[in-house]
């Protein structure tokens, strides 16, 4: 349904997507993740077609929708796809029933068709008592939810969403969640979402492509980018809590593991990464051969278990463990490491074959 060629953008000299390229079936939950800055939303922009790539191509249901390569883009109103903002861009002088009726009309619906489809939507999404009502006389989770009617009332092929959840507050987040899922599974659309939220990606999406810098840095299902990271900085950025990445060199006949000497070694001399999940790692109160101390930073709860996180200024450790540390926060502790690492990235960050 959605193809994405060799799709490039540049601003000057800056180059904010840089030769990507992915597909995904028709039906599917494509969640671009990526932190602030990295290009998710600018290619976000040129799929809806308010940004021209500077080359490659868009497809979507076998038509090419943007050829940066010939400077050409159809517009954005004939590509059979919707988008929702992350301010939500209601019309204010209109009622919710008028908002969602807008693009209908647009579309050359009847005055009959627009308000029995309106009505669709509007049951759909649970706010049809709220159709006579201004966006100024809503709350932002019902104001999303009347966003979200306006998009998929024109029945597009596409639909694209901004970081839609952003303005929430955390309950409100969850539970929109499980709407946008409910939604997605009624309606069958292909959708794009756009987050920074490494939950929201991993609960939702079929497919997630991990963007950094411009560049996607592991394209696959969910599953896949926990189990099987391609890169240190997706070990880093994906899971909960993400996993531990720690330095390995040589030293002499032996190998320093951050700073202390350890029998850990890498399997050959590309290798320099170690990753470590965190339920791997065993808190302890003295020091061992294969421990690194550290002072205490964060102590929380995560489904009954414990996470332990310290830090000595350089390095950060998190570990999942069953009962708590006797040390009180900014008091040292010993953080072990188990003597086979999950997996090794070289200096660059990429996942080394062992």
């Amino acid at each position: 349904m959605l193809e994405i060629r060799h799709l490039t953008k540049r601003f000057g000299a800056f180059t904010a997507v840089d030769d990507i390229s992915l597909s995904v079936p028709d039906g599917a939950f494509l969640v671009l993740l990526g932190p602030s800055g990295c290009g998710k939303t600018t290619l976000l922009r040129m799929l809806a077609g308010l940004e021209q790539s500077t080359s490659g191509q868009i497809v979507f249901d076998g038509t090419v929708v943007s050829d940066g390569d010939r400077n050409w883009s159809a517009d954005p109103a004939k590509r059979n796809s919707g988008l929702v903002f992350q301010s939500y861009a209601l019309w204010p002088h209109m009622t919710v029933r008028g908002n969602v009726e807008w693009p209908l009309k647009v579309a050359g619906f009847d005055k009959t068709e627009r308000r029995k489809r309106a009505d669709e939507v509007m049951n759909l999404l649970a706010i049809n008592e709220l159709q006579g009502r201004y966006p100024n006389e809503i709350s932002g989770g019902q104001q999303q939810r009347v966003a979200i009617a306006r998009t998929i009332a024109p029945r597009p092929g596409v639909l694209l969403f901004d970081e839609p959840l952003s303005n929430l507050d955390a309950k409100l987040r969850v539970e929109m969640r499980s709407e946008l899922m409910r939604l997605h599974r009624t309606i069958g659309a292909t959708s794009v979402y756009v987050t920074h939220d490494q939950i929201e990606a991993m609960t939702m999406a079929t497919h997630v492509a991990v963007i950094n810098n411009g560049k996607i840095e592991q394209f696959g299902v969910p599953e896949d980018l926990v189990k099987s990271p391609a890169s240190a900085f997706v070990a880093t950025f994906v899971g909960t809590p993400p996993n531990n990445i720690v330095p390995v060199t040589r030293n002499g006949q032996g190998y320093k593991v951050h700073t202390r000497h350890m029998s850990i070694a890498p399997p050959n001399e590309k290798a320099c990464l170690a990753m470590y999940p965190a339920e791997r790692l065993t808190v302890r109160d003295e020091t061992t051969s294969a421990s690194l101390p550290m002072d205490l930073v964060e102590i929380s709860m995560i489904a009954g278990r414990t996470m332990v996180t310290a830090s000595d200024g350089t390095l950060r450790l998190t570990a999942i463990v069953d009962n708590p540390p006797k040390a009180r926060l900014a008091e040292r502790i010993h953080m072990e490491l188990p003597p086979d690492p999950d997996c090794w990235f070289d200096a660059e960050g990429r996942r080394v074959s062992t």
